[in-house]
């Protein structure tokens, strides 16, 4: 089983706060970059790995992990961390979509 969320991080610059998380998570694992497209990937662990573009209006962000209740937690994570970089609009608003649930 995995469990899959979506969010919309409402902020006025999304891209340089992905480009922030990819070199601050890059310490701990393989984050990479498209600058292109404006996406920062980021595999946490085997079954856990968040991808988060750049939108106009925010960062979109897809969340899978094992469980529902990793995902929970890793929201918290995801969102302080954001929260982190963008200090001068925090704390921002996040719109998660309830997870999905699918076999693996």
């Amino acid at each position: 089983m995995s469990s899959t969320a979506t969010c919309l991080a409402k902020c006025e610059k999304p891209e340089r706060y992905i480009q922030q998380l990819v070199k601050h998570w890059g310490h701990k694992m393989a984050t990479s970059y498209d600058e292109g497209d404006g996406m920062g990937l980021f595999p946490f662990d085997e079954h856990t790995n968040a991808v988060m573009t750049a939108h106009h209006d925010g960062i979109g962000i897809t969340l899978t992990t094992a469980d529902a209740e990793r995902n929970e937690h890793m929201r918290g994570v995801i969102e302080r961390h954001i929260d982190r970089f963008a200090f001068r609009e925090a704390p921002l608003t996040y719109e998660w979509k309830d997870p999905k649930e699918s076999e693996q």
